[in-house]
């Protein structure tokens, strides 16, 4: 099976290509690894095991994959991209591989540009590289130009094509069955690994390719942990357990995250904060709208959790943007100017953490952002949450 869409992979080809031509640029290096996959999927929908390496892009011609010989025929079978040149900076360290054919930069930058010589090369997730493969790169690029363009490719991912927002809504109908599983299987004596595991067959069995977080599952104190996954703690009444899933359907994301009490009846505690983080889920929502700045999104959240005194156990935002990663650019925080538009999809993200008596508790769910306002991915989430 092939997680990309040709025609969606041609046009952002060509969008980077733009801005090779706006910038001066011989070819983009888009870096990936198994942690950090995002930019290299929006382009060829694969994403390697073990081996770490680049999207070349060339202004003209065909672009290729650089990567080690263990990706190699994996990529040639499942990439959108076919063509593969092995590298030895993204190679398993000390391995061998007699039988591979092996580059060299020098090789590489002739083959890509003939005659000319390599003068400006484009980086896209520089940042993301580890120390000794980023060493490697700049010491084989000397005497050319790394310009940084993550900018400029992230914004590509900004605004949501029909087909992309098409793969989320089903990403979300995964979402809807594993939330299903994973809450009946929450009660007094179950394992928090028991859990996750529940959602995790439920979506994997109706078509998930991956996950993109691991499970969250975090009952009592371990729901302070913000992002805790499954352990072998056994739940115990009168704890609330915060679950959190993300299923990804042909690389795009879906969520859910909610905050259920272990024995089915909250606490009188339990259910007010609950319902708190409704409240705000509820006027973050209503900030959703075509137009609107990150900051504005954020202020009425942030008033009334320090109303109710939440705020000195606020540690994320209540609202970014969801895709290929659950969270992603733009993040529409305190200080944030980025603006709402249409075409954006937008997870909305309440929680708290670290609370003496209610530990942490967080609500999930995601949105497309339409002509006039939010859109949910999940209505049936949509309902719960803003019960």
């Amino acid at each position: 099976m092939s997680y990309y869409n040709l025609q969606e992979y041609e046009k952002r080809l060509g969008r980077v290509r733009e801005i090779l031509d706006n910038k001066s640029l011989d070819f983009a290096l888009v870096y990936y690894d198994e942690t950090n996959l995002s930019n290299a999927w929006y382009l060829t929908g694969w994403c390697p095991q073990f081996e770490s390496g680049a999207v070349l892009v060339p202004l003209a011609g065909d672009p290729m994959i650089l990567g080690g010989p263990e990706s190699e025929p994996f990529a040639q079978q499942d990439s959108a991209i076919k063509k593969t040149r092995n590298l030895p900076v993204f190679m398993v360290p000390d391995e061998e591989y007699p039988n591979a054919t092996i580059i060299d930069f020098a090789q590489l930058f002739k083959e890509v540009s003939g005659a000319r010589p390599v003068r400006r090369v484009g980086l896209a997730g520089a940042g993301q590289m580890p120390v000794s493969v980023y060493r490697q790169v700049e010491e084989n690029f000397k005497g050319v130009e790394m310009v940084d363009i993550t900018g400029e490719y992230l914004q590509l991912r900004y605004l949501k094509s029909r087909w992309e927002l098409e793969q989320m809504r089903k990403a979300s109908e995964l979402t809807d069955k594993a939330f299903d599983a994973m809450a009946k299987a929450v009660k007094p004596g179950a394992h928090e690994y028991e859990v996750a595991a529940a959602g995790e067959y439920e979506a994997r069995k109706r078509g998930a390719n991956n996950f993109a977080f691991k499970a969250i599952v975090g009952s009592g104190k371990r729901a302070n942990a913000v992002v805790p996954t499954a352990s072998d703690k056994v739940m115990e009444a009168g704890e609330t357990v915060m679950l959190g899933l993300s299923p990804r359907w042909n690389g795009y994301a879906g969520v859910v995250g909610h905050t259920l009490a272990v024995s089915g009846k909250p606490t009188k505690a339990q259910e007010e904060a609950v319902k708190h983080m409704k409240e705000v889920f509820a006027l973050t929502k209503e900030k959703l709208v075509p137009g609107t700045v990150g900051r504005q999104i954020d202020a009425p959240g942030r008033e009334h959790f320090k109303k109710h005194g939440y705020l000195k156990y606020l540690v994320c935002p209540f609202a970014h943007t969801i895709g290929l990663n659950e969270a992603e650019a733009p993040f529409f925080g305190p200080n944030s100017e980025d603006v709402v538009k249409p075409g954006m999809a937008i997870s909305i993200d309440i929680s708290f953490f670290g609370h003496p008596e209610l530990n942490g508790v967080r609500i999930e769910t995601a949105y497309e952002i339409g002509e006039k306002g939010p859109v949910p991915f999940s209505p049936k989430m949509d309902k719960i949450l803003t019960k």
